[in-house]
């Protein structure tokens, strides 16, 4: 591919290869042919709205097995027009008064090991709407009556977290979350935005769930909203309050209702098997490569597919920041998981891996790895360190709020 055929170029943006998988900050997954076919047609027509939105619901609603659905720009938009419906349902008034909440039950309760940050913290998501988190539990445990002590009279809704971001142990299971929230009148918002299971968490009775369009589904940036009819309802229609700021267009609507119907009639265990050919790959490439170790790493929220992990052992005489450094620095720059870094190890994911990237991220690995060794040997790191000091945000997941976006 040349400059001229590349429109990341041609935009003057830089092009890099996406091992993080999902991530939104580097798009998002590659999108589905048919979802990227689906938004192309449609772009050049005229649509009602408010129809296509009907049509989404009865494409939701049927391949969710709920009542009814629509799509929304993000699933952070999801999830704040989801709890902004819990306090001002149908009422116009109530709509248009957001984030306003004055005689509205307004308090949303979550428990602490879900309040995670995944890109920016999830607490800003109910903020937004003029609500306020209840948390409840510690960041290891949680329990179902101090689930019960948090919900009080101003209860309006409460938040469940599915994510590698969670607190991994000693969280209230979906089931008794729902039964302590369903016997205290409390409806369920569960976000699920990069996990594959479209069916079970509706199926335990949470009212709404939330998946992002642009992750697993293979669509363009949009989200997911599902479940109970009366609670979408209110949801959409705050699409005439603060959701209008979050209006999604004809075009993520359209991707949305192709890839979700793709999605569900795909072969799991066939594009898992698909996924561990890269990974099988680079994990063959590093087999004899001193101080390295690379091992297939299943998703840690039990989402059909693998990963690979690298880790740099204590013995190899550079560190795991060494080798990502070369990686993105290089050209093309290649991006990868680093929220294990510290621990000596970051994350392959072949998610978005591209037509013809295979061999040369085989390459460039491997010279990074080399590249780290002599550095290491020579005493070079000063470029390391600047690095590290320059990205330390970036490698928390945070934005370098010292960029030149705005020139």
């Amino acid at each position: 591919m040349t400059a001229s055929d590349d429109i990341r170029v041609r935009l003057g943006a830089e092009a890099v290869i996406n091992l993080t998988g999902t991530l939104t900050t580097l798009g998002g997954i590659s999108a589905r042919p048919e979802a990227i076919a689906a938004a192309a047609e449609i772009l050049g027509r005229g649509v009602d709205i408010v129809g296509l939105q009907a049509a989404a619901s009865r494409a939701i609603a049927e391949v969710m097995e709920t009542e009814a659905g629509f799509v929304s720009a993000c699933s952070a938009a999801g999830i704040c027009m989801a709890i902004a419906g819990a306090m001002a349902g149908d009422r116009m008034a109530a709509i248009e008064r957001l984030p306003d909440t004055t005689g509205m039950k307004n308090e949303v309760v979550v428990q602490v090991g879900h309040l995670v940050n995944y890109g920016h913290p999830i607490e800003q998501d109910v903020r937004l709407t003029g609500a306020r988190v209840v948390p409840f539990g510690a960041v290891n445990s949680a329990t179902q009556s101090q689930l019960e002590g948090a919900i009080g009279p101003n209860t309006a809704a409460a938040l469940y977290v599915v994510s590698h971001h969670c607190a991994p142990d000693g969280q209230l299971p979906i089931a008794d979350f729902v039964r302590v929230c369903h016997a205290r009148g409390v409806p369920v918002i569960v976000d699920l935005a990069a996990e594959y299971d479209i069916h079970s968490y509706l199926r335990a009775g949470a009212d709404i769930t939330i998946h992002s369009a642009h992750k697993f589904l293979g669509g363009a940036t949009a989200g997911v909203v599902a479940g109970r009819k009366e609670l979408v309802r209110a949801a959409f229609l705050q699409g005439y309050g603060i959701g209008r700021p979050m209006k999604v267009g004809k075009e993520g609507i359209a991707a949305a209702i192709v890839a979700l119907r793709a999605f569900a009639a795909g072969d799991r265990a066939a594009e898992r098997a698909a996924l561990l050919v890269p990974l099988n790959h680079w994990r063959a490439a590093l087999e004899n490569v001193a101080g390295i170790a690379a091992d297939l790493d299943p998703d840690p929220t039990g989402n059909p597919f693998d990963r690979l992990r690298i880790t740099v052992l204590p013995d190899a005489g550079f560190d795991a920041v060494d080798v990502v450094h070369a990686l993105e620095v290089g050209t093309p720059p290649i991006r990868v998981r680093t929220h294990q870094l510290s621990h000596g190890s970051f994350i392959l994911d072949a998610r978005s891996l591209g037509a013809g990237e295979l061999q040369p991220v085989t390459e460039r690995l491997l010279a990074a790895i080399e590249q780290a060794r002599r550095s290491r040997a020579e005493g070079r790191t000063d470029d390391v360190q600047a690095w590290k000091v320059k990205h330390a945000a970036a490698l928390r997941n945070w934005p370098d709020l010292n960029a030149e976006v705005v020139q």
